[in-house]
């Protein structure tokens, strides 16, 4: 008998923004999801691990609940040759809590080394951001751009939505694919970093500007070799293959689990 055969009578929900999910619930704004909800499913899948799984299914009365986070095809993200436009590039979309960050370890950084140069990638930015003139703005970034993106700068930035870093265990799939490239992240910090890269060795949190500095100024060869690690990193554990392979071993279990109780095990 097939998995696929064995998942027709489960019931599962895949939450892809779970620290939002549990802070709308917290003030009753989710219109998709109600706590009375998680109690009848045999299994929840998460964007976010960590503490954030207990609190599911203990204050929400969910059976069982397992991180399957995000994840990077290695065909699509992997290192080819380009040209290095940018010394460090940021690609997101706008967020007010995360702008923030953006402004510390980006823009400020573009403003103290005009020799230097930036990108920021992605949408819906306000009209009234004051971009240094070393700063490139790309306002729409196809998805099948986004390799030769990342190929293109010498260090990738990764910053945090603040209900992921308050949540922690919440990886963004930016790290995968910056990664898969072999492309050195400089990062904000966040609880749970260590689970996905070891810092320092494959990947460089940055707590202030100066750390940014300091980490686009490195030599070739130890930037190289921060890369190379992630990248090993990431084909090892973090790959669409590795997580089908978790998500089928989660459901193998959840049928486990309710075949004994339907017999009374424990």
């Amino acid at each position: 008998m097939c998995s696929s055969d064995l998942a027709r009578n489960l019931a599962a929900f895949y939450d892809i923004d779970t620290p939002v999910t549990l802070a709308a619930l917290r003030k009753g704004e989710c219109f998709y999801m109600s706590r009375a909800l998680y109690p009848r499913y045999d299994l929840c899948f998460s964007f976010t691990g960590g503490p954030t799984l207990d609190y599911i299914k203990r204050a929400l009365g969910c059976p069982h609940a397992a991180a399957l986070y995000c994840s990077v095809d290695p065909a699509l993200y992997h290192p080819e040759p380009r040209d290095c436009r940018w010394d460090l590039a940021y690609l997101g979309t706008y967020a007010a809590d995360r702008q923030p960050a953006l402004d510390a370890l980006l823009l400020d950084v573009a403003r103290k080394l005009p020799d230097n140069r930036f990108a920021v990638a992605g949408p819906a930015y306000p009209e009234d951001i004051d971009w240094p003139p070393n700063v490139d703005r790309i306002h729409h970034l196809p998805g099948n751009e986004h390799r030769n993106f990342y190929n293109s700068q010498k260090f990738a930035l990764n910053l945090t939505r603040q209900d992921m870093v308050r949540a922690g265990y919440s990886p963004s799939v930016r790290l995968f694919e910056a990664a898969a490239c072999g492309v050195p992240i400089l990062t904000d910090n966040w609880p749970g970093l260590e689970t996905f890269f070891e810092p320092n060795l494959e990947i460089l949190p940055v707590p202030s500007a100066e750390d940014v500095t300091s980490h686009i100024q490195m030599p070739a060869e130890a930037r190289a070799a921060v890369g190379d690690r992630a990248r090993r990193r990431t084909l090892r554990f973090h790959t669409a293959a590795v997580r089908a392979e978790e998500f089928e071993a989660e459901i193998l279990a959840a049928f486990e689990r309710r075949n004994c109780l339907k017999h009374g095990q424990r």
